[in-house]
């Protein structure tokens, strides 16, 4: 399975190919930590299927806002800082106390913990299997537990609370299955499977996809800025809040299968394709033939 990431502006900027049998979450932080670019990430968004306390402890250490799309939400109980008998007819929507002092207590190792993440002295991603592989039997994972089970109380209040927040991660989700779908239509040659069974070679085949998803995307915004120019010169109105609404994954124009020769690179823009006349546009006349 190829787990990616995507930025707001539609750009892939990492990816992991991993076995499907291995569970998202713990593969989440990898790529907010190791994308090595200069994307500056303050929210993450994920789906159901990335989230788990750790995570969400983890990000809220690493200083990044983790924002999921949690489909269970209604079966996902609350965590309190006092006995849920105070809490009167909220205390059906609480789970149990949180075990804050758990959390204060070692909150040396989780320091020690963050920063070695941070450093890259171990992967995010390892860290977080084998804390969540024996929870019980170490303080330490508890005590992530159980700060993450508070920041997800903080998140789910805030998710009931604020509609622009469901909107703004509803919007930022859809981005992604834009890609996924770009993605599966690139990659159609063994219905999509990798028959690689050399990690690296796996490796190798999920950049490449990446890549040509990132040449997909900036083919089309050269084409796209050309046509809001094109617009805006024939006189027509291309509103500034529209374009933040217009994604460059779209494939229907481009020819996916045939024979590609590869001419050198030119910076020169002036020389594409000329764009289909639009509405609005009159129509370039045939020149008469003689006879």
């Amino acid at each position: 399975m190829i787990y990616s990431h995507i930025s707001d502006r539609y750009a892939p900027f990492y990816t992991k190919a991993i076995a499907p049998t291995r569970a998202m979450p713990p593969h989440v932080l990898d790529g907010l930590l190791n994308h090595g670019t200069s994307i500056k990430i303050d929210e993450h968004y994920t789906d159901t299927g990335g989230v788990t306390e750790q995570v969400f402890a983890l990000c809220y250490l690493l200083g990044f806002r983790f924002a999921p799309r949690i489909r269970d939400l209604l079966d996902r109980r609350l965590f309190t800082f006092r006995p849920l008998k105070q809490y009167g007819i909220l205390k059906e929507l609480a789970g149990g106390v949180a075990d804050a002092e758990l959390s204060e207590r070692n909150w040396d190792e989780l320091m020690r913990l963050v920063e070695s993440i941070r450093l890259g002295k171990v992967s995010a991603s390892l860290a977080v299997s084998k804390l969540a592989a024996y929870p019980r039997h170490n303080e330490v994972a508890r005590a992530l537990r159980e700060l993450g089970r508070i920041e997800r109380t903080v998140y789910t209040l805030d998710w009931l609370q604020q509609p622009e927040l469901r909107r703004r991660v509803q919007a930022r989700l859809n981005k992604g299955e834009l890609r996924n779908s770009l993605a599966r239509a690139l990659r159609f040659y063994r219905r999509g499977g990798v028959a690689d069974r050399d990690r690296e070679e796996q490796q190798r085949k999920a950049s490449g996809l990446s890549l040509v998803i990132g040449a997909v995307s900036l083919w089309n915004m050269v084409y796209l800025q050309k046509a809001v120019a094109a617009m805006t010169k024939a006189g027509v109105a291309v509103p500034e809040t529209v374009l933040p609404h217009i994604s460059p994954l779209g494939w229907e124009h481009i020819t996916l299968t045939g024979i590609y020769r590869f001419r050198r690179f030119t910076s020169d823009f002036d020389t594409l394709r000329a764009l289909r006349p639009f509405r609005g546009q009159p129509r370039p006349v045939a020149p008469a033939q003689a006879g």
